[in-house]
């Protein structure tokens, strides 16, 4: 753990992403940069289209949102992550007209920061956005949700939605466990090793016993013509993948 991370309160490994212009890639990277410092990962989406589709996939912990977004403007972006779900956002912008700013906190912005902007204040918004939010969360609400996927870890009950239908999936308790992992960290690929120790840390040690688990696992999601989740890292272990 990093020292940043040490700071009381201050969050771990959670995931932002920095929508933010092509032409504004230095403003991007500098941000990264700080907040990575913080012991935060990031993503960057170049276009407001692109910001909607990482939203979906990828479920960031919080959003750096642009106002002057080529395809999209953030203005659209926030409205639709709204009619989303509870995203915090944070809009940065050139304009300091007060009307800018009713606008952002009208549509359901988090705060707003003009630009040119100190990062390193930056990353304290983002931080205290965070922990706000986080401390706000109801304790119970303990839902993952990736792509069509659905895990409720409270009541132990997956589910993946297919053509407009939800379908509850029936799984094994190590099933459960193996996807529910996979799902915390979707881009991350796990070892053999990890996932023996996460979701089987009283059962058989060898580490095929991972494989005969994610292959049983695979076969439900084929029946319901999922392919390739779990997905395989050739000399790693196992993702998440992408479901169709």
């Amino acid at each position: 753990m990093s020292d940043a991370q040490a700071r009381a309160g201050a969050p771990a490994q959670g995931l932002v992403l920095i929508a933010e212009d092509e032409d504004e890639a230095e403003i991007a990277e500098i941000l990264a940069a700080y907040l990575q410092r913080s012991g935060l990962r990031t993503q960057h989406a170049s276009d407001g289209q692109q910001a909607l589709t990482l939203h979906q996939s990828l479920k960031p912990d919080l959003i750096l949102l642009d106002v002057q977004m080529p395809r999209v403007d953030g203005w659209k972006v926030l409205s639709e992550i709204r009619a989303r779900g509870d995203t915090p956002v944070i809009m940065l912008t050139a304009l300091d007209q007060d009307i800018d700013k009713l606008m952002g906190l009208r549509l359901g912005a988090d705060d707003y920061v003009v630009k040119p902007f100190n990062p390193a204040e930056v990353a304290a918004r983002v931080e205290a956005v965070l922990r706000r939010t986080r401390a706000s969360a109801p304790a119970a609400a303990q839902v993952l949700r990736v792509g069509a996927f659905e895990i409720d870890l409270e009541s132990h009950r997956a589910s993946v939605s297919q053509g407009g239908q939800t379908h509850p999936l029936a799984l094994t308790l190590t099933e459960f466990k193996l996807l529910a992992c996979l799902m915390r960290t979707p881009q991350r690929a796990f070892s053999r090793a990890e996932l023996l120790e996460s979701c089987l840390p009283e059962g058989d040690t060898q580490e095929r016993t991972v494989d005969s688990h994610v292959s049983k696992l695979r076969k439900k999601l084929e029946a319901l013509d999922i392919q390739g989740v779990p997905a395989s890292v050739w000399g790693v272990g196992y993702r998440f993948g992408v479901a169709p």
